[in-house]
């Protein structure tokens, strides 16, 4: 399969950069498997501002007035301003990268989307029960709803990292489909999807179908940016075991006339397998795909959901970090 390389933003200390406070680098497997087949970007917005690696360390604090500050740890001075400047000139440049997602420094005073300390002011002191988000990574979320914006801790949770790489690949296909402004394309994008889609959300799936089916005649970037917007709002979604179930038995359908009662009765002991917990879905999706293959079904060997990103990128590791 011809894949479309993902546009992903990534803090610049994850693998690409000693630029920490300390003058470190991050080490993370996902981020190297990943780097052959993304087109990564990346920057420090600390060392972007100005400062220096090593350096001293950032925080944030929260002041008597309810405010959140990012200061020196050891000197106090407060440099929230010069970030937030910073922030709002790094939107209009990233808009332009055209983003599928992006994966920053986890728990960072600057670029941490969740879990990030607070403290009641420099110096030694004790954080507070209270978390906040970066600065920049605050921002990022607010200016790109419609992407996936993950740190490098959740990435190495299986599910988390296997929604992303869905997410990051879907958009990356449909950007083209998008610049080509063929209906064709669109109506094949989404019928190669659609058990895909159907996992994330059967609703939503029904209100692109009815925007494809286009029984208004309108013209075909209206089409366009209709659709974009609500599988974005599919893609933010997480698919569920009932909705894996209600998948797995629709494509099964597929073969009602041709397998033997035992070989239906083994799948649907897997499906129990699975509703158990005891097996994940892929198992069973190697057994739709492998009879796909057996009986020529040419519908659903272009079904994304047997492989919605590259082979190379599955990995069944799995830290338990950053579950949901």
């Amino acid at each position: 399969m011809d894949w479309i390389k993902p546009n992903v933003f990534i803090s610049k200390c994850l693998e690409h950069g000693h630029c920490r406070y300390d003058g470190s680098q991050i080490t993370s497997s996902e981020i190297k498997r990943m780097e052959p087949f993304i087109n990564y970007y990346y920057t420090c917005p600390e060392m972007d501002i100005g400062l220096p690696s090593p350096r001293q360390a950032l925080r944030k604090i929260l002041t008597e007035s309810g405010e959140e500050r990012l200061v020196f740890s050891q000197t106090g001075e407060d440099i929230t301003e010069k970030m937030e400047n910073y922030c709002n000139s790094k939107v209009d440049e990233l808009i332009k990268l055209e983003l599928d997602g992006m994966i920053l420094k986890s728990r960072s005073p600057s670029c941490g989307i969740k879990e990030v300390k607070l403290y009641k002011s420099h110096g030694k002191t004790q954080s507070i029960s209270n978390k906040s988000k970066g600065l920049f990574g605050e921002k990022m979320l607010k200016s790109f709803p419609d992407i996936m914006i993950e740190d490098e801790g959740r990435i190495s949770n299986f599910n988390i990292r296997e929604h992303f790489l869905t997410h990051i690949y879907t958009r990356a296909s449909f950007r083209e489909v998008k610049r080509s402004g063929a209906i064709k394309k669109l109506v094949k994008f989404h019928s190669n999807n659609k058990y895909l889609f159907m996992a994330y959300n059967q609703g939503q799936l029904k209100i692109m179908g009815k925007i494809v089916a286009n029984h208004e005649k309108r013209p075909i970037h209206e089409l366009m940016d209709e659709y974009e917007k609500n599988l974005s709002l599919l893609l933010n979604t997480f698919p569920q075991k009932r909705r894996n179930v209600n998948v797995l038995m629709h494509i099964l359908g597929y073969f009602s006339n041709v397998l033997t009662m035992n070989e239906k009765a083994y799948f649907l002991d897997l499906l129990q397998q699975y509703s158990n917990n005891q097996i994940p879905v892929s198992g069973l999706m190697s057994v739709l795909r492998m009879w796909s293959i057996k009986y020529d079904m040419a519908y659903l060997l272009d079904q994304t959901i047997f492989e919605p990103y590259p082979k190379e990128l599955i990995t069944v590791n799995d830290s338990g970090k950053g579950r949901i």
